[in-house]
């Protein structure tokens, strides 16, 4: 269904369009709300693209290689091992179908299997109830709360630290496959 390629540098009117809408950008990066011209989308993707300490990828509809999103690893750390993911599904009408959920499951396998990562993190805002659902159908578990840590909509919201391990991933796809044979 999903593809997770490469961005290239032409494809930022396509972010400059998800970056204008409000409930897109609602729980993601509080530099996305700073993004308001297309100049500006151009320069954070080419310093994105050549961002060596993360994996970038776009996501991609398998059957049109139309991209509705990215997701990858910043913050990439070969000492210890480990890295923050990061989601961004623009085409909201993608919203609800597993796409998240399978995506996040493919950038856990390039990061443990491909990066050779012992520990992947992510930070979510509490309010995102679906990031929520779809981070811990993928493996990753609860381990804090930064209270009050963002402010959106005329509000505080707590973010949520949600983490998983190699072995526990490796356990939960060794499970998987065997569920699914």
């Amino acid at each position: 269904m999903i593809q997770l390629l490469p961005l290239h540098s032409s494809q930022a009117p396509v972010f400059y369009r998800w970056l204008r809408d409000p409930e897109v950008i609602r729980y993601s990066l509080s530099l996305f709300q700073e993004l308001t011209t297309l100049p500006l989308v151009e320069q954070w993707l080419a310093a994105t693209l050549q961002d060596t300490k993360s994996l970038n990828l776009g996501v991609y509809l398998g059957a049109t290689q139309e991209l509705i999103g990215y997701a990858g690893i910043s913050g990439i750390s070969t000492r210890n091992q480990s890295g923050e993911y990061f989601i961004l599904l623009g085409e909201k009408h993608y919203w609800g179908q597993g796409i998240g959920t399978e995506v996040t499951r493919q950038v856990l396998t390039r990061g443990f299997q491909e990066l050779g990562l012992n520990r992947i993190m992510l930070t979510v805002s509490e309010p995102n109830q679906g990031g929520l659902k779809a981070y811990a159908r993928a493996g990753f578990q609860l381990e804090g709360r930064l209270r009050q840590a963002c402010y959106r909509q005329d509000a505080f919201h707590d973010k949520l630290v949600m983490a998983v391990l190699r072995p526990e991933w490796l356990a939960q796809n060794a499970s998987r496959e065997y569920s699914e044979q």
